[in-house]
């Protein structure tokens, strides 16, 4: 079934593990049948989080700047910008002063099935 999403329908969460102000908005995952999670990221000032990847990872940035680095690779992104984050990767995803607004697309979920 085609959707069509806004912020309107976004209800956000702390991320999981997560003590920083970083919270996440699921609004297309495991509970819509497809093989996709689509929401939106939204990070506080200078605010982040570091994790290995369980699931491949493609992050817009709507607003703000935030700085992605796994390794020896370090990028930083602003509006209009997409980061794209291999499965298996270590990264340190952090917000600058301003804070940052995301939407993102991972496959397969990067949720446990019946997690809301």
């Amino acid at each position: 079934m085609i959707r069509k999403l806004s912020m309107a329908d976004a209800s956000f969460e702390r991320s999981p593990g997560q003590d920083d102000d970083v919270f996440a908005a699921n609004l297309v995952d495991q509970r819509h049948g497809g093989p996709i999670t689509i929401g939106y990221g939204r990070y506080g000032p200078n605010q982040g989080l570091n994790e290995k990847l369980a699931v491949h990872d493609v992050m817009l940035v709507l607003e703000g700047r935030l700085s992605v680095s796994s390794g020896d690779v370090h990028v930083t992104a602003g509006p209009g910008e997409i980061v794209y984050m291999p499965k298996g990767d270590t990264v340190t995803i952090r917000a600058h002063d301003e804070g940052a607004l995301t939407a993102y697309v991972t496959y397969p979920h990067w949720q446990e099935p019946g997690a809301a």
